[in-house]
C-alpha cells in the first residue's frame, strides 16, 4: 500500500529551493485557519507583512510585537498537504516554533461548542504524515504536555484528547466516528497528524490547540458554531494564542 511506503531519504525538491531565509523573521509564528482571526489581530495591534508564500495561493506572513516579543501570524489553508507545504517554507524563512489553532468537529457529546482541546495524539486518516514518519495508526503530539501546562497557568478550561485527522470532510461516517470515539478521540479535524509528523521529521516543535464548532457525537450532524462564531470568539482565541506564544 502507498501509505506503507515511507522513505526517509533526502528529497529531490527541497523547501529551500522555493523559499529563502528572511532577516528578522519571527522565531515563533501563529497559524490560523480563519480570516477573522487575522482581522482581529490587525484591529488590535500594528502589523507588517514581512514575507509572502505564493506557491499555490498568496499567503502573507505578518510580523508584530506583543508583550515585548516579536511574533508572526499567517492564515493557512485547510488540509494536511497545503498546511504542511506552507509550513515547510515558513521554517526555511526562519520560524523555530509554530502554534496552530482552529476549529474541529466534536466527537464527545460532553464537549459543548467552543470548548478547548489539547490534542495528545492524532489518528492518521490522511496521506501527508506517511511521507514524514513510518506507518502507525497514530502520531503522538510531543508538545501536548507543555501546551497543557501553559493552559493550566492561564486557568483555561480544556480537555486533553486524541483527535482524528481526516482528508475527507464529507466522508465522516457513523462507523468511523464510533471507531475513533472508542479509541479516545474527542475531535475530528484535517491537519494535526500531518503537521505533527512534519514537525518531528524536521526537528521543529509544533503546538496545536483546537476548539469545537460542529458536532458528530450524536445520531446526526449538528452545525453548532460552525461558520457562526461571534466576533468575540475570534478575539478570545487570538488572545489565548498570543498569551500561549509568549510562554513557549
Amino acid at each position: 500500500m502507498i501509505r506503507h511506503g515511507f522513505d526517509g531519504g533526502e528529497e529531490l525538491l527541497k523547501p529551500v529551493h522555493l523559499s529563502q531565509p528572511v532577516e528578522g523573521f519571527p522565531k515563533t509564528v501563529l497559524v490560523t485557519f480563519q480570516r477573522k482571526v487575522v482581522e482581529a489581530l490587525q484591529k488590535r495591534l500594528p502589523v507588517e507583512a514581512v514575507s509572502t508564500i505564493s506557491a499555490c495561493v498568496e499567503v502573507p506572513i505578518y510580523r508584530f510585537s506583543y508583550q515585548g516579543q516579536t511574533l508572526g501570524l499567517y492564515l493557512t489553508t485547510i488540509g494536511g498537504p497545503a498546511t504542511v507545504g506552507i509550513l515547510e517554507e515558513v521554517w526555511v524563512k526562519g520560524a523555530e516554533k509554530v502554534l496552530l489553532f482552529g476549529t474541529c468537529g466534536g466527537l464527545d457529546a460532553a464537549l459543548p461548542a467552543g470548548h478547548l482541546i489539547v490534542p495528545t495524539a492524532a489518528y492518521r486518516d490522511e496521506g501527508t504524515s506517511f511521507h514524514y514518519l513510518p506507518p502507525s495508526d497514530y502520531v503522538e503530539v510531543p508538545t501536548a504536555e507543555r501546551l497543557a501546562a501553559i493552559f493550566d497557568e492561564l486557568a483555561l478550561p480544556y480537555v486533553r484528547s486524541r483527535t482524528w485527522t481526516t482528508d475527507a470532510i464529507y466522508r465522516e461516517t457513523p462507523g468511523k466516528v464510533a471507531e475513533r470515539r472508542a479509541e479516545g478521540c474527542g475531535a475530528v479535524e484535517m491537519e494535526c497528524a500531518s503537521v505533527m509528523a512534519a514537525g518531528q521529521f524536521r526537528g521543529k516543535p509544533v503546538y496545536q490547540f483546537l476548539y469545537t464548532a460542529d458536532s458528530l457525537a450524536g445520531s446526526r450532524w449538528e452545525r453548532g458554531l460552525l461558520g457562526a462564531h461571534p466576533e468575540s470568539d475570534y478575539e478570545r482565541y487570538l488572545s489565548i494564542a498570543l498569551e500561549t506564544a509568549i510562554r513557549l
